[in-house]
Formats: structure tokens, sequence, C-alpha cells
């Protein structure tokens, strides 16, 4: 019979000690993960659908470049529309994209609670009310699957530490003493956000949410980056210069949404699971991961830095050893099928959305021409 053999590295041992101990588990072929030659098929099309289904990895970023794209072309309608506003009707008019609210997550959370406590959904920017439950969905059911799949900044930050690794042969990993105090920031971060807001009372919310500032938010947000301080950009570069040597250094330690979307997808049914049984102990699940998990030796991954990329379901070398179920049901959920469910679980809230007329905001065209005009004026600080 046929065997393939890896060998076992950084073996942890008694006391959470690694040494650099040897050992070679050899693979018996009934076992053995096939490995495809996606070459072998001549028709570039069904090759890239073959691809899709069977690489999670290739599926991933293919889902990532979409939603980036996506993001860019919100982000120039957006441009067109602010254009036309600060012409003072003199340029074309390009309606306004309501996708530019998913940009908005302290608006998000305020609408959430609001419709939460009133059953009412504002007409300000209720997209950004259904993009935030789009996530939070996704989370409850799929774990923190956006920020792997479909977070545009998460593209970014991935972008950057493989370019990293590729410059300089491998990224840095923080002691565990300072790991834990610098995680622990984005949970504080996102507690100042929740306490802010849960001291708001309907009153409260609804004047924010009526404000003149909250009206033309996206507008701030917009302006913010395009006439950037020095300090700012400053910022901006040095985090990106962090995420380049220390693995998503911006989400590892910064970011409230994910701290948020890790504490919710606790609640998931869906998480990887590894089979003890058939484990190798060849320690490629663990360094493929892109929280720094431990995952060679888990039974199954809860921790809230998992971010459901599916990079070590891709990587292990054995059958069934490392896959995505539930607790309850012991069938697999396929790779493509777990993409899919991504994508389905976005659109179909944001989708529902539309449909119901809960996508487009109530602000008329003219209202947004005076706004802009004076949006340096003392009404629109805060």
């Amino acid at each position: 019979m046929r065997e393939e053999s890896y060998v076992a590295k950084n073996l942890i041992l008694p006391g959470n000690a690694t040494a650099p101990v040897t050992r070679t588990k050899r693979i018996p072929s009934e076992l053995r993960r096939r490995k495809i030659n996606f070459l072998s098929e001549p028709n570039w099309y069904k090759r890239i659908l073959w691809r899709l289904k069977e690489d999670s990895q290739f599926l991933r970023s293919a889902v990532q470049l979409a939603f980036v794209l996506l993001c860019i072309w919100i982000g120039i309608e957006f441009y067109l529309f602010l254009k036309w506003g600060m012409s003072a009707g003199t340029e074309n008019f390009v309606s306004r994209p309501p996708g530019v609210e998913g940009f908005l997550p302290i608006s998000a959370l305020i609408s959430l609670k609001y419709w939460l406590q009133t059953s009412i959904v504002n007409t300000i920017h209720p997209s950004a009310l259904f993009i935030f439950l789009a996530i939070i969905i996704a989370s409850v059911v799929l774990k923190k699957s956006f920020c792997s799949w479909l977070c545009p900044i998460g593209t970014l930050s991935e972008s950057l530490w493989l370019l990293g690794e590729k410059i300089f042969g491998k990224n840095i990993h923080l002691p565990r003493w300072l790991d834990y105090p610098l995680r622990s920031l984005k949970y504080l971060l996102l507690s100042f956000f929740v306490w802010a807001i849960a001291g708001m009372d309907v009153p409260a919310m609804a004047a924010f949410i009526d404000s003149p500032y909250n009206k033309i938010a996206d507008v701030k947000m917009f302006l913010f980056f395009a006439n950037i301080s020095t300090f700012a950009l400053w910022t901006i570069i040095v985090f990106m210069m962090l995420s380049v040597v220390v693995k998503n250094f911006w989400c590892r330690f910064l970011c409230p949404y994910g701290a948020l979307l890790g504490i919710v997808g606790w609640l998931s049914p869906l998480k990887i699971t590894r089979e003890k049984s058939t484990c190798i102990d060849c320690n490629l699940c663990t360094e493929a991961c892109l929280a720094n998990i431990k995952v060679h030796t888990a039974g199954r991954i809860w921790s809230d830095e998992c971010t459901s990329c599916m990079r070590c379901v891709e990587v292990c070398p054995v059958k069934n050893t490392l896959t995505m179920k539930t607790s309850f049901v012991k069938q697999t959920i396929p790779n493509w099928v777990f993409g899919v469910l991504v994508v389905g679980v976005f659109m179909g809230v944001t989708g529902f959305a539309m449909l119901t007329g809960h996508w487009d905001n109530s602000i008329t065209k003219e209202e947004y021409a005076k706004r802009i005009q004076e949006i340096d004026t003392p009404l629109y600080q805060h």
C-alpha cells in the first residue's frame, strides 16, 4: 500500500514547552487527501468552476476580490454624488449609493437599538441597519466569517502581512505576555461604544438619528479621508507598516467590530473540528491559521479569533480530519457550501431590505444639496 509521510514540528510537550522534536507519521493511501491538478482541465471556465468548488482559498480570494470591487464601485459613485453636491448642482447628478452606509458602524449600532426598542426602521440610514444585521446574522450562523471573507479592511490587512511574509520570510509572533493585553484593546473600544449607546434612551436616539450631523455622516466620513490630516495619515501608515510585519495587526488588536463579531461567533453552531484519531500532528493547520490558533491541539475551535477562513482545513493532508461541522450533526459542510452561505446570508439580508423598501433613505436630493453646501458650519460639528 502506498503511503505518504509528514514530519511533525514544534510538538507541544508537558508544561506547554515546545521543542524541535521530530516524529514521522505515515498516511495510508485511503486516508490521504487527493491532490488535484486543475491544469488538467483544458477549458478555462470549467477549470475556474472546478477550482472554486474544490479550493476554498481560491473561492475565498474570489469573494474577497468581488467585495473589494463592490466597495470601490460604491466609493466612485459616492465621490461623483459628492462632486455634484459640492458644485451646487452644476455637475451631473449621480445618485448616492446606499451601500456607503456600511461604513457607518456607530449609526448602525444606534439604529439597531432604536429598532429593537421601537420596531421602527429609521429612514435616515436604513441600509446601515440591514448591512449591520447581515454581518451579525452571518456571525451567528457562520462564526466570524465576515472578517476573512467579506471585510475590505480584513482583505487589506491579510494582503499586507502576506506581503511581509514574502519580503521577510516570516511574520513577527508577539509573545503571549504582550499579545493578550494588546488583544484586549479592541474589547475596551467595543465596551466604550456599547456603554455610550446603552445610556441613550429612545428620545436621545431619535434626536441623534434625525440630527443634521447624522444625516450627512457619510459625507463627513468621506471628507475626513479626502482631506486627511497629517497626523491621521501617519497613523494609518504606521498601522499599515505594523500589519506588514505583524499578522493582522489592526484586526487582531484594535478593531471593535471584530471584537463584537468574535463574541457573537461563540453562538455559531458551525466550528472547525479536528478528528484526533486521524490527526498526524504535522502542525500544518496551526502554521496556516490567520489568527495564530493552535489548531493541531484542539478538538473544536472555540476561539473568538477564528474567522472561519478555512486555511487550516485546506492544508490538512488527511481526509476528514479537519472539517467544518456542528456538534449535533456529524455531516461535514463542504468548503464551497460554506463560502456560498457566507455570501448568501449577506445578500439575502440586504436583498430583503431592498425588496421591502428599507434600503434607500428618505433624504431628498434638494436637502443633500443644501446640507453639503453648509457642511463646514457649526451645525454639522459633533
